[in-house]
């Protein structure tokens, strides 16, 4: 009998995160409002049970038998803000894959703000 494995939507989120920040032209993840709201309670939840939390802000996950995510970010003005998302879906859902084994329905990319230093 193999043992089961149980993916959770944090873990998912911190792939995805990890991924997003590793794309040239990311300045950073943004959370909005929701964002912020949630990443309070999740922090809130994972020091409660003694874990270090991991950092999330910025993505919303939902898995069911695929993952659907949303990442939101702050792009350079150096580079094209379309192209740096593109690239995000990309790595995105690679990590996700790679990391986890499920498959990526969709992965959606905000750009909330372009940086201009």
């Amino acid at each position: 009998m193999t043992p089961e494995h149980v993916i959770t939507k944090p873990v998912v989120a911190a792939v995805a995160a990890h991924a997003a920040r590793g794309v040239t032209g990311v300045v950073r993840l943004e959370p909005g409002v929701a964002g912020l709201v949630g990443s309070v309670a999740r922090t809130a939840r994972q020091r409660f049970k003694g874990l270090d939390p991991v950092p999330t802000e910025g993505v919303r996950v939902r898995v069911e038998n695929q993952v659907w995510v949303e990442v939101d970010v702050v792009t350079s003005a150096v580079d094209q803000a379309v192209a740096v998302a593109r690239a995000v879906q990309r790595a995105v859902s690679r990590a996700i894959t790679d990391a986890t084994g499920l498959p990526v329905a969709a992965v959606a990319v905000f750009v909330l703000d372009i940086e201009l230093s």
